[in-house]
């Protein structure tokens, strides 16, 4: 592929979990939060020689491609300038809360990913690597060809940018399904067959709300085929924006 160096911004689960298989990978990261450098230093050295950190803003302008892994609510602290002319990976999923709501996703007039877009007007957005858990990715990447070989959604508007993300996925060790435009996006978030549980298989029965959470990251991956992706997205249903039990 094309990207020689990898930028994440964000480094909870979903960021440190593709800083991990990237690195495994043979990518070179760039790592940021909003914590600052110094803050990554622990992750850093369990990385490796291929990962460094820097500031969000640095770690836009030296990446090839980037994995933007903040919380949804916190996309508007994204460096809008610095982002500019770049393919940005789109990981984030809504989940309203007390105090927080977005009306447009609620109304289902918008997408959490065309939300980003809005914000990163001179970006390339594609929703990638939303569906997916972090333990799951590290279990479930295979060379490409193998007949267990599991599929990842993605959508976008723009075909070349959309391009370089399902060559980050093939290095990263996964297909690519593209489910259309990020209009579109809709079709593998919360609330639909597509989200998380093929990749885990059916949780036990009478889970509770963090039980439930819990559970998911801590199952064992389960291969999902690019047939079956494309099965679920197009047996999709949209109701209510937002992650729900």
């Amino acid at each position: 592929m094309s990207t020689s160096v990898l930028g994440i911004i964000g480094t909870g689960m979903v960021g440190a979990g593709v800083a991990r298989r990237a690195v495994d990978a043979g990518l070179d990261v760039v790592l940021s939060n909003s914590r600052g450098p110094e803050a990554l230093a622990d992750l850093v050295a369990e990385l490796g020689r291929r990962a460094r950190a820097a500031t969000p803003a640095e770690t836009a302008r030296i990446a090839d491609l980037v994995v933007a892994a903040v919380p949804l609510a916190a996309h508007e602290r994204l460096p809008r300038a610095e982002l500019a002319g770049k393919t940005v990976i789109d990981p984030m999923n809504y989940a309203p809360k007390a105090g927080w709501r977005i009306p447009e996703l609620d109304r289902d007039e918008l997408t959490s990913s065309g939300l980003v877009q809005r914000h990163l007007a001179e970006s390339r957005v594609v929703k990638a690597l939303h569906n997916i858990g972090p333990k799951q990715l590290l279990e479930l990447f295979r060379p490409a060809g193998a007949p267990d070989r599991t599929a990842l959604p993605l959508s976008g508007d723009d075909p070349t940018a959309k391009r370089e993300a399902a060559d980050l996925l093939d290095v990263l060790g996964f297909d690519a399904v593209d489910l259309g435009t990020l209009a579109e996006s809709w079709r593998g978030e919360p609330n639909t067959l597509l989200y998380a549980l093929p990749y885990v298989g059916q949780p036990p029965s009478g889970l509770t709300v963090l039980e439930f959470v819990a559970w998911v990251q801590a199952a064992p991956g389960v291969p999902v085929s690019a047939a079956r992706v494309e099965e679920l997205a197009a047996a999709a249903v949209r109701g209510p924006a937002g992650f729900q039990m």
